[in-house]
């Protein structure tokens, strides 16, 4: 394959303007015959017969000892004979070298037991030397006569040429006289080589390699040909249509394949009630179309990556009609993720490398999909679009860090220092060993690989995976830009709190957890990635981007000053009212009694149980406490009530004792959480709430989160929790 310099100084902008199709990128098959066209140039060349050859299947042949095995035929005579002269005589065993490639003209066939199209053969590794004299003879015995190769030769004006070949093969002496020469040059030593025929047309004429006669290129152009149209127990499915990729009209073919195997014939969810025979009218791609096609397979392939048990394919183009120039980056860039497959990045992290930031960014587009097979030749197809864009992933990658990094909800100093050097925490804890609560500086690739919906998402066995896998649906719209329901969210998120919670190891509520679940619901909500959507109107509020920015310092002092010095009062009001799904007078119904509100009792029970429980395990030394006896997997409408009326209890007791202890407590312990969850939990009551489960649930695990992170540290104290960290 041509280097990137080389292929640019091979066809420079004219030559190459004149080898592309003028229609603009607008289907994936016209996308694959772009990547099909680009390999061929840079592998066959251009020409009529180039799309069919496979100049690299053998590539890893050349300058090898022993790689090449060629017949040579005199016809030049009345009868078909093996050459007789000293120097070469009937096999000539010699070196295949990249002078060679062009004039063997091999095209390969794929088949265990077939042989390939053109006359020119590839064994396989290391055959032995018998095995080898027989792939010889099948030059003449099996390529020569096939019914394919045959209609060519009626058809050509030389095809005389394949006849004398065909006759040459009923001799039993000429065959034994090859089997004889390939053992005796081969010495009883293996090899992997190319095997093919020379022939002589003429008396003391030059013996010419199958790559420079017109009609041994037609005869593997028609080989390879027939196998578009027979496919899958066709006879002949074809017919003249219109060419969907160049929208002329053309002899088409049904059954051609496909580099990443959608429109195969037992593919019958693509095509409900498909007839193989007439699959040319259902999908009609002209001959020379579908042959450039499957010539896409070596950049298709080196532009995808395995998640999920998936394979994802991320294939970049321009969008319009690309000048030769930005043509030359894409060749740049294909032929990069060839040569550097399995460099352990993703092709979205290599498009980011090479156009992040540049000009032509914004007309980078990419085709996207993620394809599960369930057995041989069916696959199930997610998400598949077009319109796919580096912006999507990019963008997602910076809200999600700006999140954890610098907004109110996570930022590690957001209150108030009091004379006594005293801070108050966060809402919600950060941790440097958990990936989604630190600037990683590595986003892009925990995006791009799935990683960063498999650290929140329920837990599955990829090695099972199913179609219906929510983190697969998530990671395609990502990447393509399209939303993500909040239902699918919340109840994976749910789900995932459910299992640490009950996880055998014993280690509690999964607190930086639910916080990551949280930041990470926080970056997809951001407007301008539009990136969630909801059915429900209950619902909307959690798909708008939080404003946590507007959690200010200043703020905060005045508010701790009007309350009495209070700042966990002023962060809670912050912190509700700059999270939309919480905000009062946020919700959906017209009526006061709105789901905002029960989301936020939800959310303010959780934030008092979490609270008490901290309260309980480092005041009261308990081991168990009321976190551990309220689990998410218990709440539900009908238990909310109850577990309030034993959380604000439960609260009271403890402040009786702890004015007990110093003699003059004042008020109540955790007053401000208190008094905002009976004004919220009782109007409505909750039999009366219409809050979804899920929803409950999530924002209950929320409050208790946020409960237990709500505390007041000393200097010293911030300072070493953040060295042990």
């Amino acid at each position: 394959m041509l280097s990137p310099d080389d292929f640019e100084k091979r066809y420079p902008p004219e030559k190459l303007a004149a080898e592309l199709p003028d229609a603009p990128i607008s289907s994936l098959r016209s996308l694959q015959y772009l990547y099909g066209k680009l390999y061929t140039l840079a592998t066959a060349g251009g020409g009529q017969f180039a799309p069919y050859l496979t100049p690299d299947a053998a590539s890893n042949l050349i300058d090898t000892g022993d790689s090449l095995i060629v017949v040579r035929v005199d016809l030049s005579g009345s009868t078909p004979r093996l050459a007789a002269d000293n120097e070469r005589g009937a096999v000539w065993v010699t070196k295949y070298s990249d002078d060679r490639v062009e004039k063997v003209g091999h095209c390969k066939y794929a088949a265990a037991r077939g042989i390939d199209h053109s006359i020119t053969h590839q064994a396989g590794r290391n055959s032995k030397p018998e095995k080898l004299a027989r792939y010889a003879k099948e030059r003449l015995t099996k390529w020569a006569v096939d019914d394919e190769v045959q209609k060519v030769a009626a058809d050509h004006e030389d095809g005389w040429i394949i006849d004398g070949l065909a006759a040459l093969s009923e001799d039993e002496a000429a065959l034994d006289t090859i089997e004889r020469r390939v053992e005796e040059e081969l010495d009883g030593e293996s090899a992997t080589a190319l095997l093919t025929v020379q022939v002589r047309t003429q008396e003391d004429g030059e013996y010419q390699w199958p790559g420079t006669l017109d009609v041994f290129n037609e005869a593997m152009r028609g080989r390879k040909l027939s196998k578009l149209v027979t496919k899958n127990k066709a006879t002949n499915s074809s017919g003249d249509a219109t060419d969907l990729v160049s929208g002329a009209s053309a002899r088409t073919v049904g059954t051609s394949e496909d580099p990443q195997n959608y429109y195969l014939g037992k593919q019958l969810e693509k095509f409900p009630g498909l007839d193989i025979e007439e699959a040319w009218r259902t999908h009609p791609i002209s001959e020379d179309a579908a042959v450039t096609v499957m010539n896409a397979e070596t950049f298709v392939e080196a532009c995808t990556y395995r998640t999920f048990g998936t394979k994802v394919y991320y294939l970049p183009y321009f969008f319009g009609r690309s000048p030769p120039e930005e043509t030359y980056e894409l060749y740049r860039t294909l032929y990069r993720a060839v040569v550097e497959d399995g460099d352990g990045t993703t092709p979205v992290e290599d498009a980011y490398d090479i156009f992040g930031g540049t000009e032509i960014e914004d007309r980078l587009r990419f085709y996207v999909s993620a394809v599960m097979p369930h057995q041989m030749s069916r696959y199930d197809v997610f998400g598949e679009t077009l319109n796919g864009r580096l912006l999507y992933p990019r963008e997602l990658a910076r809200e999600h860090d700006r999140v954890v990094s610098s907004s109110g909800a996570f930022n590690a100093d957001p209150g108030v220092t009091t004379p006594e050097r005293e801070e108050w925490t966060a809402p919600l804890p950060t941790n440097e060993k958990w990936d989604l609560l630190v600037d990683s500086g590595e986003r892009l690739s925990s995006i791009s690989t799935g990683w960063y919906f498999f650290q929140t998402f329920a837990e599955r066995d990829d090695t099972d995976a199913d179609a219906d896998d929510p983190r697969i649906g998530a990671l395609v719209s990502v990447l393509s830009g399209d939303s993500i329901a909040v239902e699918t969210l919340l109840s994976e998120y749910v789900d995932r709190i459910i299992a640490e919670s009950d996880d055998d190891e014993g280690n509690g509520f999964p607190f930086f957890l639910v916080a990551s679940q949280f930041a990470q619901l926080c970056a997809l909500a951001k407007d301008d990635l539009d990136m969630l959507t909801t059915s429900s109107a209950a619902r909307e509020p959690i798909t708008h981007e939080p404003t946590y920015e507007n959690y200010e310092l200043d703020s905060l002092e005045t508010m701790t000053i009007a309350d009495g010095g209070d700042p966990a009062t002023a962060k809670l009001e912050s912190f509700i009212e700059n999270t939309p799904a919480l905000k009062r007078n946020g919700g959906a119904v017209t009526d006061e009694q709105s789901v905002n509100n029960q989301r936020r009792g939800a959310f303010l029970l959780g934030a008092l149980v979490g609270a008490v429980g901290n309260y309980q395990e480092y005041h009261e030394e308990r081991s168990t406490t009321l976190v551990d006896n309220f689990p998410v997997k218990s709440l539900s409408q009908s238990r909310i009530k109850k577990v309030a009326q034993e959380t604000v209890a439960k609260t009271l007791t403890y402040t009786r004792e702890r004015k007990r202890q110093t003699g003059g407590f004042p008020g109540t312990l955790f007053e401000h959480l208190v008094e905002e969850l009976r004004k919220t939990i009782l109007d409505p009551d909750p039999d009366e709430w219409a809050l979804d489960t899920d929803d409950l649930r999530f924002y209950y695990a929320l409050g208790v989160t946020y409960g237990m992170n709500d505390r007041r540290e000393t200097r010293e104290q911030t300072t070493d929790s953040q060295e042990a960290n």
